[in-house]
């Protein structure tokens, strides 16, 4: 005899197992109608999906500076700001390019260049991507390149690195001329510069006169600016101080001039007696220096012979 199944039986096994199947079924249900939910919502924001994906790619900022000016010897900043960059792995998704011989300088935080002033500089959570580089040498001028993988291919931002070279130069034609015991005064003037020099070295003959002491009389007086502005002043000079000078500044290009002292002439004679007048000299010093200059000016053979 078959055993039987009460009716409390029956109606516990029906709560067992009937919530499974009403879900099973849910989901079934679900799965059929999820493509077409999913697409009647790509419909209703985008025109297609690839638009879709499109409005997911990675976007470089628009402000991102293109043109970068840098002077000579200074450090460059070649900014790369990426949006929507989102999850992806971002090493070797975005690269500096060099343009002019195509080297890849940094992928991702790596640097692929043994010159080590170049670096890539990023901050976890950031979209900018700087290209730094240090030191920067005339060669380094040109277009640097930011490249960002995506799923459609590569793209890039172009970034034009100038460097900048000041100039000096020295009032003058090339040449200066001055009698024994006047001042020479040389003007240099540093221009091209977007910051001043960090110094300014006058050079006699490849020997450096900004701190002679031993010399005495010599002074430098530098105003930095856009045009940077350095006189230097040598008094009572001397036939010892002829030569060639040189204004050397930092990160610039030199300028040189020649100087020439010279004996005075006979029609100088006052000036230089004014100029020793005006210095505090006495009576007798400036009739003895009269004297002895008429004297020598009178007999040319014996002033060559005294120089």
């Amino acid at each position: 005899m078959k055993p039987r199944v009460s009716g409390r039986r029956a109606a516990a096994l029906l709560l067992i197992l009937f919530p499974p199947v009403l879900c099973a079924m849910a989901l079934e249900k679900g799965r059929r109608e999820a493509p077409h939910r999913q697409s009647e919502w790509q419909n209703l924001w985008y025109s297609n999906f690839e638009e879709f994906q499109r409005m997911n790619e990675p976007t470089f900022d628009n402000n991102t500076i293109s043109n970068v000016t840098v002077q000579l010897g200074g450090s460059a900043f070649l900014h790369c700001r990426v949006r929507n960059l989102g999850e992806r792995t971002v090493s070797g998704e975005i690269s500096w390019v060099r343009r002019r011989d195509w080297h890849i300088l940094t992928s991702g935080m790596f640097t692929y260049t043994n010159d080590e002033r170049f670096q890539v500089l990023h901050a976890e959570g950031s979209d900018d991507w700087t290209l730094q580089i240090k030191y920067v040498q005339k060669r380094d001028n040109g277009t640097y390149e930011c490249q960002v993988s995506t799923g459609t291919g590569i793209m890039s931002h172009f970034v034009n690195l100038h460097i900048v070279v000041p100039e000096a130069f020295i009032l003058g034609n090339g040449e200066h001329h001055v009698d024994i015991g006047s001042t020479i005064s040389l003007v240099c003037i540093i221009e091209k510069s977007p910051s001043p020099p960090q110094y300014v070295f006058w050079y006699h003959n490849d020997r450096m006169i900004n701190y002679d002491t031993a010399r005495g009389g010599i002074s430098v007086e530098t105003e930095p600016g856009p045009k940077t502005h350095s006189r230097l002043i040598i008094r009572d000079a001397h036939d010892t101080d002829s030569g060639n000078y040189t204004c050397s500044a930092s990160n610039t290009e030199p300028a040189s001039i020649y100087v020439f002292v010279s004996e005075v002439s006979g029609d100088k004679l006052p000036a230089l007696l004014r100029r020793k007048t005006n210095s505090g000299a006495s009576t007798a010093d400036l009739a003895m220096t009269a004297l002895s200059l008429m004297w020598l000016l009178s007999f040319p053979s014996l002033a060559l012979a005294a120089r």
